[in-house]
């Protein structure tokens, strides 16, 4: 296994993580035990409540640098693009498009699962979850998709807590 493959593991447990922490304490419903899974599934699964739970992982980034900086290696040529793109943009208009994108992307996604949630991680420092709250009847989630749910989890360390996004 690659040490960017390694990373990306350890960003999805460390987004679960959080993810699960914010979900237990609005809820008081139990989720717990992550592992990972093969490509074709989703990228971690839990327990909630006793039963199995896969969660998708993905990433909001800003601006290249950020991404870059954040991950700590170098990105696609594609990516650089759009994120170079999105650059350009003021940061409310930025962070709408960045989350639009990824959910484009993981909706024509399919995953063998009988249930998956898609939790977005924020790492964008400027963005809040009161940012995201205020773009939430603007945010475009494509029909058909594969999750039972979508979440956001406000910031990096989860400390603003989560955002349902679908339904």
């Amino acid at each position: 296994m690659h040490n960017s493959e390694k990373e990306k593991i350890e960003l999805e447990h460390q987004a679960a993580k959080l993810f699960m922490r914010c979900y237990e304490r609005n809820t008081g419903k139990h989720i717990r035990h992550i592992w990972h899974n093969d490509p074709i599934r989703p990228d971690v699964s839990c327990m909630l409540e006793g039963e199995r739970l896969d969660l998708e992982i993905a990433h909001l980034y800003g601006s290249e640098e950020e991404a870059m900086e954040f991950l700590g290696r170098d990105l696609t040529p594609i990516t650089r693009d759009v994120l170079r793109a999105l650059k350009q943009e003021p940061a409310d208009g930025r962070l709408l498009r960045s989350l639009n994108k990824i959910l484009e992307n993981k909706s024509g996604k399919q995953y063998d699962s009988e249930r998956v949630w898609l939790v977005i991680r924020n790492t964008h420092p400027a963005w809040s979850q009161t940012d995201i709250k205020a773009l939430e009847h603007m945010i475009t989630i494509p029909v058909p998709h594969a999750f039972e749910k979508v979440w956001i989890l406000g910031d990096i360390e989860g400390k603003s807590g989560i955002v349902r996004l679908y339904p």
